[in-house]
């Protein structure tokens, strides 16, 4: 079969592969309908993730028909329409029982360097380095699905692979950063990234109750379909983020603020983020912290700030004590989608929210090393990228 294949920093291939087959009695096999490049499969990209090996199956973000069964699984059958989150999930475990899916302690094969990492070990998750399982991922024409019986969702009649394909992560991801900003009726929420994430945690906040949403990005077309969400805009190239806030919030700040940038935020202009790159460069740091630092700054007294972008590493500058002078809560994770899964599905068949809205290019998998370097670049008018690998 074909797969988009990492090869290192900046390198990556569709190339033919071994096709998976059943290796557990939970297992399934899935024919990939379609799948997507996630903002996080760029941290793989750009090196900033470690233990990726050359050769490794790339993608999270997929869907597709079930074609092969284990002989244990009484979930699917074969024909079966599905949208496997990204998660990887026993669903029997203390955190599995308890709503904790991202942090299973028994889907994740590399646990020794979750542990060494991390201190503890974190669930299996597809095509996303060996700290966390180094399972296969779904930017291919066929996926070996462990514990099939968990997470894969049956896809009701009537809605298409665009509208459904984005439960596997981001429009979960974005509705859990919103859930994490403990939003009330009429808050004010600031949200910082109109990435794919970031325009899911605008629409989500806005769906639970959130008065005025503040959407901060530099780029042109992110800015607009944000604003089209209903959103207020700020170019942070164009205007100081802090004043402006202060400004719509009568001085006060945002009640909650979510960061969907993560690990690789620019901050164009500003000294923190010139020396966070300068860290990262020279090897001396990782993740640059420019969203996060925005948001702690900003965020109201008494206010939430919530991450939903994905951090790896060490941080540098952290300002704490703004944190904890103002008595700040900060919520994170990776999502939990079985938490959210089904009641997002249903406001989808009930047409509250159609996500195929973010969808700005469909391409063949055969375009992946293009699109990967378009979506890094941010040309082309690149928000999300969907690709068919057998059609």
């Amino acid at each position: 079969m074909k797969a988009v294949v990492y090869h290192g920093k900046y390198d990556v291939r569709v190339e033919d592969v071994p096709d998976p087959t059943i290796e557990a009695p939970r297992d399934a096999i899935v024919k990939v309908t379609s799948t997507a490049i996630c903002g996080s499969d760029l941290h793989l990209y750009d090196g900033y993730i470690p233990e990726m090996h050359k050769g490794d199956i790339l993608g999270h973000e997929f869907m597709g028909e079930v074609v092969e069964v284990g002989s244990e699984n009484k979930k699917l059958k074969v024909g079966d329409r599905v949208v496997v989150p990204f998660n990887i999930c026993c669903g029997e475990c203390w955190f599995c029982t308890h709503g904790q899916w991202s942090v299973c302690e028994r889907t994740n094969r590399t646990a020794d360097n979750a542990k060494k990492m991390f201190g503890h070990v974190t669930a299996g998750l597809f095509g996303y380095s060996h700290l966390t399982g180094g399972y296969p991922g779904g930017q291919a024409q066929y996926v070996r699905v462990p514990y099939a019986d968990v997470c894969p969702t049956a896809v009701p009649n009537g809605l298409t692979d665009e509208q459904v394909l984005f439960l596997t992560d981001i429009f979960p991801t974005g509705w859990q950063g919103a859930d994490f900003a403990n939003i009330q009726p009429g808050d004010a929420v600031a949200v910082w990234g109109c990435g794919p994430v970031g325009q899911f945690c605008i629409r989500s906040a806005q769906l639970q109750g959130a008065g005025h949403v503040v959407a901060i990005d530099r780029i042109p077309e992110r800015l607009a379909l944000a604003e089209k969400a209903g959103a207020e805009v700020i170019n942070f190239d164009k205007e100081d983020v802090y004043e402006r806030l202060n400004q719509i919030t009568k001085g006060r700040g945002p009640d909650s603020c979510i960061d969907a940038v993560g690990m690789e935020a620019h901050g164009h202009g500003s000294w923190d983020a010139a020396a966070d790159r300068a860290l990262a460069a020279t090897g001396l740091g990782t993740d640059r912290i420019h969203a996060f630092r925005d948001c702690l700054r900003n965020v109201r007294a008494g206010g939430t700030v919530s991450l939903s972008g994905v951090y790896g590493g060490f941080l540098n500058m952290v300002p704490l004590g703004a944190a904890f002078q103002k008595g700040v809560t900060i919520r994170m994770g990776q999502c939990n989608v079985m938490n959210y899964i089904d009641k997002l599905m249903r406001m989808i068949e009930e047409g509250k929210i159609d996500p195929s809205f973010v969808i700005t290019h469909k391409v063949t998998l055969d375009d992946a090393p293009r699109m990967y370097d378009t979506f890094k670049k941010k040309e082309d008018g690149c928000i999300k990228v969907v690709m068919k690998p057998n059609g």
